[in-house]
């Protein structure tokens, strides 16, 4: 049989069209090989010796055909622990399932290495024995050193990444881990080898399995899946981490898991500030109102039912600022923040929204006597001498409170506390008011007129009416705007209601872009009055230097009207002018350098110093009537009159008296110097129609 295979005759019968086919196909291979060198292919027998050899193979190894044939083909694997048996391994897989394929590096001639390709192909008789083997080896150095590279850069990665990493198998158990999680968690390597997953985990997490769907082989190969979880260090302490893991396959197919743990200490803790920045006051380190919304909303959200409020504002705050300066008006406000977060009760929490205003909000009101006792309770907290700067400071608070009801959500407590802290002010310093019916019900009236102005500010339904300010010879020298409200239910508003509306609706802003521009609008076509231009006076209550846009804001309008810059005159209260930034003050500089005038009104009322009003940049000063009223007969008002007449005149300022209702107040005014004089014995506010008539005959 041998000789018979080997010059390729079968005898006829049985199976011999078969073994004949097998041995034409292997004469083809033979032929084959000789023309691709890069491949080693030879014949085995049944026990793994080799039979066959060609020239591919013996450029691949280097064994010439005499030094190989007979020999096992073991030889070609590197002697290294944990392959001993591998090749015969590699012939019962080839056996069992017709072929084999693998990878790995071989041994040449003269012991150098390289990377092979492996198929193995069982060669069965007819029975189903095994005959033999065909084994095809590829040199695949190049790739094999690819993949070395490969290894070893991940191997350099494992253990220098500075997140920590974990290789864990189908059992959740930890095959590997790198230096920085035995780092982060305080353990070494050995301690952590065959750790089960779990035994990672604080107790306080209770998430699912560190490894998700580990045991499921539908699971998706190196698809990250991405949780945060709290792991356990070996002192105890909790460690917050973002955990990254993806599934894969080792090379004898087994499956294992790749865990990235991040530390997200450092990121939580930021996250931590800037939220409390965000929900905090600066200066107090109470609650801000974005703070205080969100504890009230959680509160009404659960359905607490007993939820007070109280608006608590500090009486005559301001004379502590204007008298020791900001900084200590800072340090006072501090002081009584302290006093509410050590003094309130249990469960009670504090917040400042803004300026000297604070807020309480009481969970259970019956858990701390009722809501009357507890206001009244709290306005004697507020009620204190705080030590500021070394002088004692004695303090007070108007105290509102309002109680969640049926009808009530979160916006209404605020808002109705807001009221009867204001109600409370009125009483006088340290008194306090409750949110009854009927202040709710001004509440709710002061909101409907609210929408109306606002809806009457953006359909140009105000109207203004001009008084006119006069010189000594009676000549009209410019008019003051006054708006007014032609209100459909309650007739015409008076500015006194529509700046207190505006005031609470938070529209002072636009009120005042308003009348600036309607003012404007319509003293740009007054008549001349012996050919003088009258000057255009508008109050400005919001819209002031203070605000980066006050330039343009005033340019814009100016500009839009086509009046002469000479003509405008802008009124502002003495007490909006206080510790004017210079910012500010270069603003008003800039505007003065075009023509803009500026009118301090209400002048000797505020609190500002004359050192102040030395560097204010006003040109003209109006005295409050409350000092014109009683120059006829009181010596004191005629004195303060001519003092403030006599600074005006010392500063280069022009000196308008308000409020002048006599003959006796108009001489004895002008015998102070005064220059110029509106009231009601000059002219009543006039419509813009009546306004044109008097600019054309003012001495009528």
């Amino acid at each position: 049989m041998d000789k018979d295979r080997d010059t390729g005759f079968v005898p006829r019968g049985g199976h011999g069209g078969i073994a004949r086919l097998q041995s034409k196909a292997e004469a083809r291979l033979g032929l084959l090989a000789a023309g691709m060198r890069e491949y080693a292919i030879f014949v085995l027998d049944a026990a793994g010796r080799v039979e066959s050899w060609d020239d591919g193979a013996e450029l691949i190894t280097g064994y010439r055909g005499e030094e190989i044939i007979g020999r096992h083909f073991s030889v070609f694997a590197p002697a290294e622990p944990g392959t001993a048996g591998h090749a015969d391994w590699q012939l019962a897989q080839a056996a069992e399932f017709g072929r084999h394929v693998d990878e790995g590096w071989c041994l040449r001639r003269d012991g150098t290495r390289f990377w092979a390709h492996v198929v193995i192909t069982a060669q069965k008789s007819p029975g189903g024995s095994v005959r033999g083997f065909i084994q095809v080896t590829r040199d695949e150095t190049e790739a094999g050193t690819r993949q070395q590279r490969s290894s070893r850069r991940f191997t350099d990665l494992f253990d220098l990444a500075p997140a920590g990493i974990a290789l864990f198998d189908e059992a959740g158990q930890v095959l590997d881990a790198n230096e920085a999680l035995c780092g982060l968690l305080g353990y070494r390597l050995p301690e952590l080898i065959a750790m089960p997953a779990v035994g990672l985990l604080h107790p306080d997490d209770r998430g699912p399995s560190l490894i998700a769907d580990a045991a499921s082989a539908e699971a998706t190969l190196n698809q990250s899946r991405v949780h945060q979880r709290t792991l356990l260090r070996s002192d105890g302490q909790p460690v917050p981490c973002d955990v990254h893991s993806a599934a894969s396959v080792a090379d004898d197919g087994s499956r294992f898991w790749v865990v990235v743990f991040q530390d997200i200490t450092d990121r939580l803790r930021q996250t931590e500030t800037l939220r409390f920045q965000a929900t905090h006051d600066d200066l107090t380190g109470l609650l801000n109102r974005t703070g205080l919304n969100e504890l009230l909303g959680s509160l009404l959200h659960g359905g607490a039912v007993q939820v007070a409020v109280l608006f608590c504002d500090i009486d005559n705050f301001k004379r502590v600022n204007d008298a020791l300066g900001h900084e200590a008006g800072d340090e006072l406000l501090k002081a009584l923040a302290w006093r509410l977060t050590n003094g309130l009760p249990p469960g009670c929490t504090p917040a400042r929204l803004s300026g000297d205003e604070y807020l309480i909000i009481c969970p259970d009101v019956d858990a701390v006597g009722g809501l009357e006792p507890f206001t009244t309770w709290v306005a004697g907290l507020l009620s204190t001498t705080v030590p500021v700067r070394g002088r004692p400071v004695v303090v007070s608070a108007s105290v509102g409170a309002a109680m969640l009801d049926q009808d009530t959500v979160g916006a209404d407590l605020l808002r109705y506390a807001d009221a009867a802290m204001f109600h409370a002010k009125s009483l006088g310093p340290g008194r306090v008011s409750l949110a009854t019916p009927a202040l709710i019900a001004t509440v709710e009236a002061q909101l409907g007129l609210e929408e109306q102005l606002h809806a009457a500010i953006d359909t140009d339904s105000l109207v203004l009416h001009y008084q006119p300010i006069m010189t000594r010879d009676h000549s009209v020298a410019m008019a003051e705007a006054l708006v007014r409200w032609p209100h459909p239910e309650r007739g015409l508003l008076s500015p006194a209601v529509i700046l207190r509306v505006a005031e609470q609706g938070n529209m002072l802003r636009a009120l005042d872009r308003w009348v600036l521009r309607t003012a404007l609008h319509e003293a740009s076509s007054w008549p001349e009055p012996d050919g003088h231009p009258v000057a255009i006076a508008v109050n400005l209550s919001e819209l002031l230097p203070h605000d980066p846009e006050f330039v343009d804001a005033i340019t814009a309008v100016i500009t839009e009207c086509g009046i002469d810059w000479r003509r405008v005159v802008l009124e502002m209260v003495e007490t909006s002018l206080v510790d004017l930034p210079t910012r500010s003050r270069e603003a008003m500089v800039e505007l003065a350098e075009r023509g803009v005038r500026f009118a301090l009104d209400d002048f000797g009322t505020g609190y500002s110093s004359l050192a102040r009003l030395k560097y204010l940049p006003t040109q003209i000063i109006k005295l409050d009537r409350q000092f014109v009223s009683g120059v006829e007969t009181d010596a004191a008002d005629l004195a303060i009159a001519q003092a403030m007449t006599g600074i005006g005149r010392a500063m280069g300022r022009s000196c308008v008296a308000e409020g002048v209702e006599t003959t006796g107040q108009f001489q004895a005014l002008d015998r102070l110097g005064i220059d110029l004089y509106q009231g009601w014995l000059f002219s009543h506010p006039l419509s813009a129609h009546q306004l044109r008539a008097f600019l054309e005959n003012p001495r009528r």
